[in-house]
């Protein structure tokens, strides 16, 4: 899987669609080779470093999704679903025949000897199948949009491996964090993961256990939302512009780089019963956290993974929020997919909160985030003019001036919560209404600005204009 994956993606990364004809022997080029290589080499570097600390790497977890019992039973199912776009229905519906039977011959043996029940080998063989079946057989537009749809479902489940040795590397890098000043930047807020958890206590196990589903299932409904946007690549050939995926996977590249350089692990643990003795007290969520405090840089040994600043979840699920409003051309989207977006954006923010994950400060830089990186990837054919210059740079300015705010002032947050809370709160909104007003000026505009559709072409031999 880990060369079929790196493969296929080196394959789309350096593979040019404008002069490319699709028509390349067996052999990759010699920059797909070198791509092919570096990333190999960073993927064997990671399952030696995991191998030291003596947890799971990267190699070994995709080996259990051939051989052993998969980490997660419905990711290697989003990646398949998301490689399918590429593919005609008769290929996707023998791709999806053959994962399922696989998956049953797995899964006989293990209730026979009773085992636990799990899925997830049947997708990942199929995948790597039709990797293969695609790179030997099938020749020019065909088998690059094949192996391109390929390379984002292979991504999508190689990503997850990698990001959890990053979590690894927090703890094992940072042995100090900084809760206490987030918390306090929180009183501007009004404590809002105090509040949730205690709305969550009352609202019973029912509740809790759909939210939990949802902020773990978060990378498959991301796969949905993306399936939809592509869901015409195979029959056109043309590959939009920009799409969610795109923004799913740089958000997973920039923003956990942030955990090492602010490390945050949550109020569960600092302030609740889940520190394992090194809390500061069981405050959360019943009782309002101290604020007569000076905040220090709090010693803390071991798990859990310094992941909170900024949220991802949040910047993630911001993402499909936004690509689940508008369909690929600028129309609208239907009304279910509206519905899935708000839906899991929702509960995601309820459950960050809620569960004591995160803190609001951590919600808002997410979002933040999320934002400018949207719009740094949004309708490339429009270029570099001001309109996305004033959001990519204020963007991370603001994102600079809210981490640099959350470590220096945060006692300032607390003696004037009323005033913080509205300069937190309103730099958000005023970021949001300026994407809003640059992305989306028209709640049924089916083109941006300059009246181009944002699509992008497979090949040389097509092209899209849309006018008004």
């Amino acid at each position: 899987m880990v060369t079929i994956s790196t493969f296929t993606l080196c394959y789309v990364l350096v593979e040019d669609p404008k002069t490319s004809s699709g028509r390349r022997g067996l052999f990759p080029s010699v920059r797909i080779v070198v791509a092919l290589l570096a990333v190999l080499s960073l993927l064997i570097g990671l399952q030696l470093y995991a191998h030291q600390e003596s947890t799971l790497g990267p190699l070994e977890s995709l080996w259990r999704d051939y051989a052993g019992t998969p980490k997660s039973m419905t990711l290697p199912w989003a990646g398949l679903l998301l490689a399918l776009v590429g593919v005609s229905w008769r290929r996707r519906l023998i791709t999806l025949a053959a994962a399922v039977g696989i998956d049953i011959l797995y899964l006989i043996p293990r209730l026979v000897n009773g085992e636990e029940f799990a899925v997830g080998n049947g997708p990942v063989i199929a995948l790597t199948g039709l990797v293969l079946v695609a790179w030997l057989r099938w020749t020019g537009v065909e088998r690059r949009s094949a192996l391109h749809a390929a390379a984002l479902g292979a991504l999508l489940i190689v990503a997850t491996k990698v990001g959890d040795i990053w979590l690894g590397v927090t703890i094992r890098t940072q042995d100090h964090v900084l809760d206490e000043y987030v918390m306090l930047v929180d009183h501007a807020l009004a404590q809002p993961s105090w509040l949730v958890g205690r709305l969550l206590d009352d609202l019973g196990p029912h509740v809790t256990w759909v939210l939990h589903w949802v902020y773990i299932e978060l990378p498959a409904v991301a796969a949905v939302v993306a399936v939809w946007q592509l869901r015409k690549v195979a029959s056109s050939g043309r590959w939009p512009g920009h799409y969610l995926v795109r923004t799913f996977l740089v958000l997973g590249l920039v923003g956990p780089l942030f955990y090492v350089l602010f490390p945050v692990i949550g109020p569960m643990f600092v302030f609740g019963a889940d520190g394992e003795g090194q809390q500061l007290g069981n405050f959360w969520p019943m009782v309002s956290p101290p604020l007569d405090l000076t905040p220090t840089s709090l010693p803390w040994e071991g798990g859990p993974p310094r992941n909170c600043m900024p949220s991802m979840h949040t910047a993630w699920a911001t993402a499909v929020f936004l690509h689940s409003r508008r369909d690929i051309d600028g129309t609208k989207a239907p009304r279910w997919i509206r519905f899935v977006g708000a839906f899991w954006l929702i509960c995601t923010l309820t459950a960050t909160l809620g569960f004591g994950y995160h803190y609001g400060a951590d919600l808002i830089a997410g979002a933040v985030l999320c934002l400018t990186i949207d719009s740094a990837l949004r309708d490339p054919r429009r270029g570099w003019g001001w309109f996305r210059i004033r959001l990519v740079a204020g963007g991370a300015v603001l994102f600079a001036a809210l981490l640099t705010s959350y470590r220096y002032l945060a006692p300032v947050y607390a003696d004037h919560p009323i005033i913080g809370g509205m300069l937190l709160v309103g730099a958000l909104v005023a970021l949001a209404v300026t994407y809003k007003v640059t992305w989306f000026p028209r709640d049924n505009a089916a083109t941006d600005a300059h009246g181009s559709a944002d699509i992008d072409v497979a090949d040389d031999t097509v092209s899209t204009t849309v006018t008004r």
